[in-house]
Parts: C-alpha cells; structure tokens; sequence
C-alpha cells in the first residue's frame, strides 16, 4: 500500500496515534506559527560578547597524523568544491545553492517556513539532500583542517559559506526554517566552527561581533524554544534539539534568554536522553543508527558543559556511559554494530576525513572519557574527534558528581529490555537475534516489521543481512519494501506485514514480541561443544503465532533457525533469506552453496533451506522490488535474495541449517 504523507488520512491516522497532552501542545504550536508569520522580531542587542569556550591549550598536537593526514585530504576535496551525500556527486561545493537538489535537480520554493511543503518532493525536491549540506558538518571539516595546519584558506572558504548561508536564509523564511533537528545539529556546528577558528584573526568578527550571525544564532535558539518535537515526535529528534539549544546558550551565551534556555534544555536533554534509551543502554528506537547519533549528541552536549562550568545532572553521564559499554557489547569483531531499523546517516559531530570508522571512534571516546572494561573489543585506528572531545570532558572517574556505578563484568549478550540477542561462535561467526518491541513511542517512526528477524555475519562480512533502510520520502514503493516483512530475514504469512504501516513514519498496529528462552553461554570453545539457543515468537499475524528458534553449536560452526506457526488456519508463507552483497549463492532446490572472499582468502558455507518449501533467488528486481542492499543510506545495490514459498498448516516447522567451513 502506497501512502501519502501529506494527505487527509494519513493526518488522521497520525493524530491517532496521540495523547491529548500532545494534541494539545500541536494546537499551541499551530497558533505560534500563524502568529510568527507576521511577528519576526530582530534579536537583541549584544554588546561585548566574547567566545570563551575554546579548546585547552596542547589539544591540537594531540590529533594523531594519520586522522589529520585524512582530515586534510577531505578539507581539500571540499575545498575544490566536490562532496558526495546519500549516493549523489556534488561538485558545487565552491558556491553552494542552499536550496538546491542535485538528485531530482529541483530547488526548494521560498517562502514562510511553515508553508513549504518539505514533505513532497515534486514539490520541493529530496529533502534530505538539501537540509544536508545546511547541517554546516562540512564547515567543521573546513574549520579542523584550519585548526590542524592553520591555513587560513580554509577559515576563510568557511566565513565566505557562513555569511552566504545567513544572507540567502533569513529566520523562518525558507525550507531550513522548518524542522527542528535541522536547527539543533547546525548549532552544534556553528559552535565548533567558533572554536576550532579561535586565533583565527576574522574569527570574532565572523561571530560574536556579527549582527547577522548573533541574530541567526538567536533565531535559532528562540525557534527550538518554541518548537519542541511532541509526545509520540520525542525521539532522536529532542535530543538533537535539546543538544544544539544546550550548546549554543554555553558557548555563545550572550542574550538575555541565555540563561534560561541553557536551563530548559539541560532539562530536556537529561529527561529525553533517558526517555529514549533501554536501562540496558540500547537506544529506544532500536534502530543502531540513531544510537550513535544519540551518543554523539550526548557526548558534544557534556562537553559544551564541562567547557563552560555548567553543571549535569549525574543520570546524563550514567546514560551516555551505559549506551557506550552496550555498543561495546553488540559490535562485531570488526566493530560493525548491527543494522537493525532505520537507517539515514545522520552525525552529530564531524570533524574527520574519509575512511574514520563511526563506531571505532566512539568506542575510542568512550574509553577516553569513562574508561573501557577489560572485556571491550580492541579499537583499532584514529581520529579527530576523540582528542577533541576527550580535552573538554571531565573523564569519568574524576568527577566527583559522577557517582560509581556498576558495570557489567563480562559481555553482554542478552539485552532483555531491548529484545536484542547476540549469539558469537567460533571463526568470528556473530549473530542477533530480534525479539524486542517493534519501535519506540506510539508511531515507531524509524522501525522496520522485522520481528524475529535474524542477522548473522562472519569475520564482519554480511552473509544474512539486513537489507538496510535506502530512502525516506519520495521513493515510496522503496520505502516500504526496505522496511517490510518480506524485506528481512524471516518469515511472512498471506503476503502481508507483522505490523500495519500508516505511512512512512508512522505505523498503526505493531506486533508484539517476547522471548522465550535464552541461553547465551559462549558457543566460540569449540573443545567445550557449546550450543548457545534463543527462541521467542510474535503475535502481528491475526489468529496465528509465529515462533522461531535458533541454535548455534560450536564443533559444527552450525546455525540452525526453526520457524513454526502455531494457530490459525492454513496460511500462504515466504521466508526469506537476504544475502549479504560480497556473497555468491548457488542455488540447487533447496541448498545453497555461498561463497565469498575476505581479506584475499576464499571462503564458503552451505544453507539447507526447508525442503516443504519452493525456493527461487532474486536478484535487484524492481517491480515489486526484491533482492537488494544498502550500504547507506540513498545507495543501494542488487543482492541474492532466496524466497521459499508454501503453505503452513499445523505440520513441522520449517528448519534452515547454514554451515560454514574451515
């Protein structure tokens, strides 16, 4: 089913899904706008402001050469005008049109914020390419490239796209006007951009002694006041919100309101950061991506605190520390975490080069900060960020506000409140297991119908995939196969959805899931003969219950997946099997033969399919669309994907046993 964001029902459908509090607080905001529109007040007048926040002295050196090596080398590829974001070439990058859409080549019409129709890309283009560039991440580039080398070409290519980016977008005129994550990530920004240009002699007179960017800066922090995502919108969303408006009244808190926005956001961000993640330290939204976004978030926000002597909330750091220790826990050996959920390649900070590994870095602050625990995964490589951040906070163990918390002592593998399950064998074989709630919050914006769906790599190559997210508006046959049923590795009835889409980011009736049993006892001794085993099951099918378990043996190298389907009467199935991209199948009736290469060495498994059922791979078809992969978000590439289709009605499950060899 196709679904217009835009359209009668789909409003209807989205108020559904709200309280009365949060109905309430929508209808404020309705009033707010119409008001605004005719009510654009200049900012106050600042006199002697200064820029304090700066970055303590020796932080610089600290950048290891190789991370300022690849930081250079990106500032220059920015510098000669070239980027590419979700799959598209930009070779515009000298002169950038703000409002430009090199995918569809539609510019985005002017007008009051809060008319433009963001949504609908005939209308206005994909607007995830336009509000990308003015997310102002590739100034921070600019901006660390100049704080490492101290050419001022750089300082000077980021003043002349600020000044040009506040010129062409005067408050609340325009597509950048209109979504508060937007605002809250591109303040983050202008505040690293201040401190990595501080002894920039232009730096002052770029900012603090600016009339156009202190009316910006204010306009900025007066629409997120004003504006806050709402009740079933309070997802990564707040915090970006909440991080920006936090940061930008410590580092640049020069206006009257200052003081109480730095204090309405600290209030946010400890209430929301909570909110939005599991006691285990998974986020909420079960979508990985938007861990590491949140994480980011976090971090930045505590440093712009303890830059400024602003105390935190002790439950802050508990939260950004337990969030690190989870990712530790759920990477793989070559510390990819997994791709479950939306997907968009959204950061909260950047200041590296190409080729800086996400999660190693976060994993590399996390150790500067809080300190890693002997049984976290070795980080290997460098980058620019870490240093930077880890000379603003306030390491863990020295903050007498921080009080001692306990940490797990071994790896966890069973995250309980997430429903998230990592099983590990020998020969780096990783797998997860999906047994949580479908989303976060009364829509689950950015969750796919994956229930019971599993993930299983070796050595970090994809072999079971997830298939990953692609796009978000304007594709929408797209966004529905990436995040269907179909389009995950488990099991669909009668050709429908576990859970009922009410459109992009909004689904109306989620399937419930439980686990069963677990038991995560290391699998990897293969002397020891270890079984580790999961099993759980869920209720999205109507009259019928879908139960799945898995068992991974360590002699064998063995996975085994059964699925049953308990209840109801005779059902149509598809189970799906999505092969990672590097993965060659072989497909004979009901065996495939995979093989693949890693790191020059060739490699192979066998998958015994379900004989009860009729097997056929597909390979990047588009109408409907099956057998796909994408690597990030906008990109997308063809992959083997195996479907077998029959019928359950109350016999044995259904049993699939993939082996690998050597």
């Amino acid at each position: 089913m196709t679904v217009n964001s835009g359209s009668p029902g789909w409003y209807l459908r989205r108020l559904s899904r709200m309280g009365p509090r949060e109905v309430g607080g929508r209808a404020g905001d309705a009033v707010r706008r119409r008001r605004w529109r005719s009510a654009r007040p200049d900012s106050p007048r600042v006199t002697g402001a200064r820029f304090t926040a700066v970055l303590p002295a020796g932080t610089i050196a600290a950048v290891p050469p190789d991370a300022a090596k690849r930081l250079v080398a990106e500032a220059d590829r920015l510098m000669a005008g070239h980027a590419e974001y979700f799959g598209v070439d930009r070779d515009d990058l000298a002169d950038p049109d703000w409002w430009y859409d090199p995918k569809t080549g539609r510019r985005a019409p002017w007008g009051y914020a809060f008319d433009v129709p963001y949504r609908n890309e005939d209308a206005v283009g994909d607007i995830k390419q336009i509000w990308e560039l003015s997310r102002h991440q590739y100034l921070t580039v600019l901006a660390a490239a100049y704080a490492v080398t101290g050419n001022e070409r750089y300082a000077e290519r980021v003043a002349e796209h600020l000044r040009s980016w506040w010129a062409g977008n005067a408050p609340l005129r325009g597509v950048h006007w209109t979504s508060g994550i937007e605002l809250g990530i591109r303040l983050l920004s202008w505040v690293w951009i201040r401190r990595l240009l501080d002894g920039w002699p232009g730096a002052a007179a770029l900012f603090e002694d600016n009339p156009v960017a202190l009316n910006q800066i204010w306009h900025h922090q007066r629409w997120l006041a004003a504006f806050p995502s709402r009740g079933s919108s309070a997802n990564n969303h707040v915090v970006a919100e909440a991080a920006g408006q936090f940061a930008a009244a410590c580092a640049f808190g020069w206006f009257p309101s200052s003081a109480r926005w730095r204090a309405d956001a600290l209030r946010s961000l400890e209430a929301q950061l909570r909110n939005n993640t599991f006691g285990s330290g998974l986020n909420r939204e079960l979508a990985t991506e938007y861990h590491g976004l949140v994480l980011e978030l976090g971090l930045a926000a505590v440093a712009e605190a303890d830059a400024a002597g602003v105390p935190v909330p002790a439950s802050i750091r508990r939260v950004l520390l337990r969030m690190t220790d989870a990712l530790a826990a759920v990477v793989d050996n070559r510390l990819r975490p997994p791709r479950q959920g939306d997907a968009d390649d959204g950061h909260g900070l950047v200041v590296d080069g190409e080729g800086t590994d996400r999660w190693a870095s976060l994993l590399a602050t996390g150790d500067a900060v809080f300190g890693r625990l002997a049984w976290w995964p070795t980080v290997t490589g460098t980058d620019v960020r870490t240093p930077l951040l880890a000379a603003l906070i306030r390491p863990y163990a020295e903050n007498a506000a921080a009080p001692a918390v306990s940490r797990p002592e071994s790896r966890p593998a069973h995250f309980a409140d997430a429903g998230m399950t990592i099983l590990r064998g020998p020969g780096e074989i990783w797998c997860r297991c999906d047994g949580g709630p479908h989303g976060f919050l009364s829509i689950a914006a950015h969750a796919h119908a994956d229930a019971l769906s599993v993930e299983v790599r070796h050595d970090g190559v994809d072999v079971l995939a997830d298939p990953g997210t692609y796009c978000y508006h304007g594709q929408p046959e797209w966004r529905q196969y990436f995040r269907s049923t179909l389009g995950h590795n488990t099991l669909q009835l009668d050709g429908g959805d576990q859970s009922v889409s009410g459109g992009p980011f909004l689904w109306t009736r989620h399937a419930r899931s439980r686990v069963l049993a677990v038991d995560t006892s290391d699998a990897s001794d293969v002397s020891d003969g270890g079984t580790a085993r999961w099993c759980a099951e869920h209720d999205g099918y109507q009259r019928s219950v879908h139960r799945r378990r898995v068992e991974l043996t360590a002699a064998s190298q063995e996975l085994r997946v059964i699925d049953e389907v308990r209840g109801g009467p005779r059902r149509a199935v598809r189970l799906a099997f999505h092969l990672g991209p590097a993965i060659n199948a072989d497909l004979v009736e009901n065996r495939a033969q995979l093989t693949w290469t890693r790191d020059g060495e060739d490699r192979s498994a066998a998958l015994d399919l379900p004989g009860q059922l009729s097997w056929r791979a597909h390979r990047g078809e588009s109408d409907p669309p099956l057998g796909w992969y994408s690597p990030g978000f906008g990109r997308k590439e063809p992959t083997t994907t195996l479907v077998g289709t029959g019928f359950a009605d109350g016999a044995a499950g259904f049993t699939t046993v993939l082996r690998f060899r050597g």
